[in-house]
């Protein structure tokens, strides 16, 4: 059944819908979000930058939080990077 609650138009793209995508890739919730604004962006309202802006703060948010699971790993075991 396709309405707004379980299958939204502008989160579909053909026979593609971004949940199957992200489930598919076994994404984390940051990746996720950036994967479901990205698709919706100009299409769940005509200004895309909303959603844009929205997909660039979990997508900043992934970027830190792998930087910093990078930075812990040198710090526990330095020799390794030698």
């Amino acid at each position: 059944m396709t309405t707004q609650i379980n299958h939204p138009d502008y989160y579909r793209a053909g026979k593609f819908e971004c949940a199957d995508y992200i489930e598919a890739f076994d994404l984390n919730f940051n990746l996720g979000n950036v994967i479901k604004y990205v698709t919706r962006a100009g299409r769940k309202t005509e200004d895309a930058v909303p959603d844009l802006q929205k997909a660039r703060i979990y997508l900043d948010r992934e970027i830190a939080r792998v930087s910093h699971e990078k930075d812990a790993d040198l710090l526990v075991a330095p020799e390794i990077t030698k």
